[in-house]
């Protein structure tokens, strides 16, 4: 196991708290000084979708010491500032969360000395980007409604998107909420299409959060 990966789990089972945690916190320490910077994302699809771009671009995060750590859940962005910000490591740090948790990212970053009174454009000066209304979304409106059912023949499940729209909840709805919905029906869903998608982006068109959160790193 390569260090940035025990350093990533052990910042996990610091920031859960529980017996293990000191434990935990002692790798996390002794890993910490070949961590240039952290960068919490809700999910592990964020963390695939940032390091697929990175790739495109030729680079590789970890090489770089950038560690991308997924919170499970813009609510555990407490825990986490806790034991990567000032009060724990106090490395550098940035991130990616969905509108709707932005209160949560914004409320926790002051709460640890990180700013006060923070805008919008304060989230993005310390190198937190906000999606509109998440990554799923911020893809499918960059790749376009077309572009996106491209991927999902290509992967194979055109017959799967074709049922769920089929759906009584979902046949009057646009297609670009049916796709944002399909992709979150089965578990690893996000993660495969936050690949895939990627993959298939033009690189002239990338989703604004995205493209700033990786200059900022």
């Amino acid at each position: 196991m390569d260090e940035l990966r025990r350093f990533r789990l052990a910042l996990v089972a610091w920031a859960a708290g529980g017996a293990g945690a000191d434990a935990a916190a002692a790798v996390a320490r002794e890993l910490a000084g070949g961590v240039r910077t952290i960068v919490l994302v809700e999910g592990s699809s964020d963390q695939v979708a940032l390091d697929a771009l990175a790739t495109r671009h030729g680079r590789d995060l970890g090489a770089e010491g950038v560690a991308v750590v997924p919170l499970g859940g813009a609510t555990n962005i407490g825990r986490f500032l806790d034991v990567c910000g000032p009060p724990g490591l106090g490395l550098p740090l940035a991130g990616l969360c969905d509108i709707g948790e932005e209160r949560h990212f914004r409320r926790h970053l002051e709460r640890v000395g990180l700013g006060s009174g923070l805008t919008h454009a304060g989230l993005e000066t310390l190198g937190f980007h906000i999606c509109v209304a998440d990554l799923e979304d911020e893809l499918i409106r960059a790749l376009g409604a077309d572009g996106v059912q491209q991927v999902i023949e290509d992967q194979g499940e055109m017959r799967p998107f074709h049922t769920f729209q089929g759906q009584p909840a979902q046949r009057e709805r646009p297609v670009e909420h049916q796709l944002r919905r399909f992709m979150g029906t089965h578990s690893g869903r996000k993660a495969l299409y936050a690949q895939a998608l990627i993959a298939h982006l033009d690189l002239e068109r990338v989703p604004r959060p995205l493209e700033r959160l990786l200059t900022h790193v």
